[in-house]
This record gives C-alpha cells, sequence and structure tokens, in this order.
C-alpha cells in the first residue's frame, strides 16, 4: 500500500488538527470570557474569600476554586479555559492541573461509570478524595 504524503499525511493531518483545534476553542474560549467578565466583577472575590480557608490546605488561593469547579462539573478544558482566565502562579497551575487530573468532568464521567454498573458516589467521592490527597500533596513537595 503505498502512502501519498500530501494527501493522507498533510492534508487529513491538517484537517483533524483544525477540527480538535476547533473543538477545543467551543469549550476554553466562552468558559475563558465567563471567568474573564466574573474577574471583573465583585463575584470572583467573594468566592475566593470564602473558599481561601480550604483552597490553603493544597497552597492555593481561593480564586483557584473557580476553575476547580469548572473543570469538575464540565472538564479539563473547561478547567484550562478558567484557570487562563484568572492571574496564577506556575506552581500554582501545577497544583491544579495535578487536581484535576484526578477529579474532572464528574457528571459526565460518573454517568458513564453507572452505566457499566458502577455506584456513582464512591467514584465521585474516590476522585474528589484523591484530588485533595495529590493537591496537599503537590503543595507540600514544591
Amino acid at each position: 500500500m503505498k502512502v501519498d504524503f500530501f494527501n493522507d499525511v498533510i492534508v487529513k493531518g491538517t484537517k483533524n488538527g483544525l477540527n480538535v483545534t476547533w473543538m477545543l476553542a467551543k469549550v476554553i474560549i466562552p468558559v475563558y470570557f465567563i471567568v474573564t467578565f466574573l474577574d471583573a466583577t465583585p463575584v470572583i472575590g467573594w468566592i475566593a474569600r470564602g473558599m481561601e480557608p480550604i483552597m490553603s490546605l493544597a497552597g492555593l488561593p481561593g480564586q483557584a476554586s473557580i476553575p476547580l469547579v469548572v473543570g469538575n462539573l464540565i472538564g479539563l478544558y473547561a478547567g484550562i479555559g478558567a484557570i487562563k482566565a484568572i492571574s496564577f502562579t506556575t506552581r500554582e497551575i501545577t497544583i491544579m492541573a495535578v487536581m484535576l487530573s484526578f477529579s474532572h468532568a464528574l457528571p459526565l464521567e460518573t454517568a458513564v461509570t453507572q452505566k457499566i454498573g458502577v455506584k456513582g458516589l464512591p467514584v465521585i467521592l474516590t476522585r474528589i478524595g484523591l484530588a485533595v490527597v495529590s493537591g496537599i500533596a503537590v503543595n507540600l513537595l514544591l
């Protein structure tokens, strides 16, 4: 089987890359704008002050609760959009990335696990528990 480099590799690869970029942009850009808008209002400050004691366990500011909640409810890409909309240090982004790697898109992924017969609540608690423990551990290591 002969491979047509231009059509099979370049054209198809470019189309696939653009499709993935469009798919990600449809999630990241709206979340980025919403969080940026909220950041210009007192809303983020209210949430941050309320969440500061809990977030400090993982060495994060209260504002970190926004991308963590968005990522847990919607998915990783939405969480990334929220992270990008608020100023965080590299260290804080690293901690949030580790936490979101364990716990993201909880409603969708829990529904999928329930379809195969796994109870949802233990899955959610395990994933959130791993996220919290990993956030605390990474905070202590960095």
